[in-house]
């Protein structure tokens, strides 16, 4: 299947392809993963606004370049697939990427931290060097069910905003990134901010709160920012250790 699918995309798709499975290795690697549900999603690059997916039904750790479902902007299947989709699980991420044109790509996850964490009438505490990257950028969507209803849409783009992160409340973490690195390394800060936080909370002592000012400092440097550096070196990285436990998700 994999030369079969390879042959109908391009050199910048394919490589995409092999971007997004090692994501969800990596995730699945992770423990971030939750059976066959949640998704990552990625643009195809070119102006036709399709988009690289899970089939569903399978686990994380059995992605590859090749399995993955292209669909249309209506969750619409584009390449022949014996593996279904599931439209419910892309309403989420059809509305960011409809509202974002900066964003390559969406992942979201439901780890008990990141839920935890989305459950808490605080949210985010500003209690570690990672909360701090991503209080500079965080929106927060109230819970309103399943995520199956289109005219959500509107609200969760409303609340995203112009950021990379997103507290889904009871519900759990979304992080987007101008490609597959990005999104990738912005949910280990969520998820490693999400985990300090429940092991700060389980001691008896009060916690200490980063100054605000640190804060502010924080959301500057990110604006202007330009990034890449986590791409460039801790992406490579990752996958030489998805290589050193036998991944075949380039296939």
């Amino acid at each position: 299947m994999s030369h079969a699918v390879r042959n109908q995309v391009s050199a910048d798709e394919w490589a995409l392809r092999q971007d997004l499975a090692a994501c969800y290795r990596l995730v699945a690697l992770m423990g971030w993963d939750d059976l066959v549900f949640t998704h990552i999603s990625a643009r195809v690059p070119g102006p036709e606004h399709h988009f690289l997916i899970n089939p569903y039904g399978l686990m994380f750790d059995e992605i590859t370049a090749s399995n993955l479902v292209k669909v249309d902007a209506q969750c619409r299947k584009l390449i022949d697939t014996p593996h279904p989709v599931n439209p419910a699980g892309f309403v989420i991420h059809s509305a960011v990427h409809a509202a974002r044109a900066d964003v390559q790509c969406v992942l979201h996850t439901h780890t008990t931290a990141g839920v935890a964490v989305s459950a808490q009438a605080g949210g985010v505490l500003p209690i570690s060097q990672q909360s701090t990257f991503v209080l500079a950028s965080l929106g927060s969507h109230v819970y309103e069910g399943v995520a199956f209803r289109p005219d959500e849409g509107p609200r969760l783009q409303a609340d995203l905003g112009s950021n990379t992160f997103l507290l889904l409340k009871n519900h759990g973490l979304l992080t987007v990134g101008a490609c597959v690195a990005d999104a990738f390394l912005a949910m280990h800060t969520f998820e490693a901010t999400c985990r300090i936080q429940l092991a700060a909370q389980s001691g008896s002592g009060a916690l200490t709160q980063v100054d605000p000012a640190i804060l502010r400092g924080t959301a500057e440097a990110m604006r202007v920012q330009t990034g890449g550096l986590g791409g460039a070196f801790v992406w490579p990285a990752l996958l030489r250790k998805l290589d050193r436990v036998g991944s075949n998700h380039r296939d």
